[in-house]
């Protein structure tokens, strides 16, 4: 028998990884709401691998609330994800995957590009993805998860920020607005290398967004988190003092609506 594995969260993408570790013969433990964690470890000490598959405003919380025997399994998928992120919690070397697959409910899976994972899991979760027909690939370096990170976090924050006045599609939004789209990602960038402290790739990052966008040109703009994704951009920018003038005005035409 294989060792357990813990998923914390099953809502969409966490049914899809479970799904995933019973092909490949691991016995899978949810932990849902109402499960005390620390009380599930006492039960499950040392599992193959923890996987956190909370939504982003959870992520902090789940982090605090890890049990000790925990923290060196654990496994991170959110959006919005940084080294900061996980470094807050002392958290030395997590895996983390950047999901470029959706998953709505009734619906398979859709699949974007590869979804690229670092860390000692790292095998482990690819394995997992591969054997429900999702493709994975195994980062070299930490320095790769970095600039997949942040280039998830690039094309995310860009469509969602940009469909708030535009709406429509990303192919819509490169074809027609590709100035505005452009203003949104340089300031973006800036403010993940405040977060990241790096000298990011800039001309790079915007390619592997537009390799994005060409793999699912109808994929629409606007998210139902695109404001709230906003206004954590801006809070970042006020906390450093970036100007981002492109994303205040935006924040000022359509962020009371």
């Amino acid at each position: 028998m294989q060792q357990p594995i813990v998923i914390i969260g099953m809502g969409e993408l966490g049914k899809v990884f479970a799904r995933g570790f019973l092909h490949r013969a691991y016995p899978v433990y949810p932990i849902i709401r109402g499960i005390n964690m620390r009380e599930a470890a006492a039960t499950i000490p040392a599992p193959q691998l923890a996987l956190l598959a909370v939504a982003e405003k959870d992520l902090h919380p789940c982090l605090e609330q890890l049990p000790a025997t925990w923290r060196d399994r654990v496994c991170l998928l959110q959006n919005e994800l940084l080294p900061r992120d996980w470094q807050a919690h002392a958290i030395v070397d997590p895996t983390v995957i950047s999901v470029w697959f959706e998953k709505k409910k009734g619906v398979e899976p859709k699949v974007l590009l590869p979804s690229p994972t670092f860390g000692p899991h790292a095998a482990a979760l690819c394995a997992a993805l591969t054997a429900v027909n999702i493709p994975a690939r195994v980062l070299a370096s930490a320095d790769d998860l970095l600039f997949e990170l942040v280039r998830k976090n690039l094309y995310i924050l860009t469509i969602n920020i940009a469909g708030l006045v535009t709406g429509g599609t990303v192919s819509e939004l490169w074809r027609a607005h590709q100035t505005l789209a452009r203003e949104i990602a340089d300031e973006v960038i800036s403010i993940q290398e405040w977060l990241t402290d790096e000298e990011l790739p800039r001309d790079r990052l915007i390619e592997g967004m537009l390799e994005a966008f060409a793999s699912d040109p109808e994929h629409l703009c606007l998210g139902r988190t695109a404001l709230p994704r906003l206004q954590r951009a801006l809070g970042h920018a006020d906390e450093t003092g970036l100007a981002v003038p492109t994303l205040r005005r935006i924040y000022a035409e359509h962020g009371e609506k």
